[in-house]
């Protein structure tokens, strides 16, 4: 029979991260001073009655979102937790089936496919393929939005554990491919609104989660025009984003083992469109780093 450890034993196992040696505020590399804000921060936390997702990668994440200011990264917890508690995230899996899935994924393409280099499990968007108003007949923004947050918590549950156990340290990124082939004003303009709330639901609830992040087939211009937008943004976000043009499949293979890169993106792994769009391959499928946190959701066991 397997064995199966808990949550808190994996990250007490994997204390190393995907990071720059050198970069500071991950459970690898604490100065002294952020050590003590992570305690006056869990501390205070406590002392408000909060018992969940206390653990030190958790914490950190919201520490570095909010450059170590204490005030300001108890503020964005609780907010998330508010949230949490009032969009059900916490019984999600129970809650809500996505039965429409299999038609949706083929007019808005999302997928997780294996995992990159830094065993980041690897998540696709095909943003130049979505067909809104057919999706609308058949299901709706909220429970588009609704299915966003269950892959966000089947992420953060399943995903980062197994490619953790893979991979000997802590994962706890992912690496995005947006993918703009085909995209026109009309498709941008059409899912704005969408984009909009799920940009928003995965920078306050669910911060430093981005590993990397490729736009791949950009339109002629679209790197000029977020060159005017960087100023705005974190330096540490801004490294995180590469914009590419239709020759980038060099770049993806910088960061993708070819085995592991889908043929239609450059690489050798022989995959179907369908099979991509629900097979969902990859370490959170192998017995061998599946966890003790009960059954997987459904859509992991098709």
């Amino acid at each position: 029979m397997m064995t199966t450890v808990s949550k808190e034993e994996i990250l007490a196992s994997y204390p190393q991260i995907n990071a720059p040696t050198d970069q500071t505020g991950y459970t690898s590399s604490l100065t002294a001073e952020q050590k003590q804000i992570l305690e006056e921060f869990r501390k205070a936390l406590t002392e408000l009655g909060y018992t969940d997702r206390l653990d030190d990668p958790s914490l950190l994440r919201f520490l570095r979102a909010r450059k170590f200011n204490l005030e300001l990264a108890k503020e964005m917890f609780i907010s998330c937790e508010n949230w949490r508690t009032e969009f059900g995230v916490n019984t999600i899996f129970q809650d809500f089936h996505y039965e429409e899935k299999p038609i949706v994924a083929s007019m808005y393409p999302q997928y997780y496919h294996k995992t990159d280099k830094d065993g980041r499990p690897v998540y696709y968007e095909e943003l130049g393929r979505v067909d809104l108003n057919a999706m609308l007949k058949i299901t709706t923004q909220e429970r588009m939005l609704k299915n966003l947050v269950w892959e966000y918590e089947s992420m953060v549950e399943y995903r980062l554990p197994a490619c953790s156990r893979k991979a000997g340290h802590l994962v706890e990124t992912s690496c995005t491919i947006l993918d703009l082939k085909g995209i026109s004003i009309t498709t941008a303009y059409n899912v704005i609104g969408y984009v909009k709330e799920a940009s928003k639901i995965g920078q306050d609830y669910y911060p430093e989660r981005m590993g990397k992040f490729y736009l791949i087939n950009a339109p002629f211009g679209f790197s000029t025009a977020f060159k005017l937008f960087k100023p705005f943004l974190d330096p540490v976000t801004v490294s995180k984003i590469f914009i590419l043009g239709s020759s980038y499949q060099s770049e993806l293979l910088k960061q993708i083992p070819p085995q592991n890169l889908p043929v239609k993106f450059g690489g050798l792994s022989q995959v179907t469109d369908s099979e991509l769009l629900l097979n969902d391959v990859g370490p959170w499928r192998d017995p061998k780093f599946i966890g003790p946190e009960g059954e997987a959701p459904r859509s992991f066991q098709l």
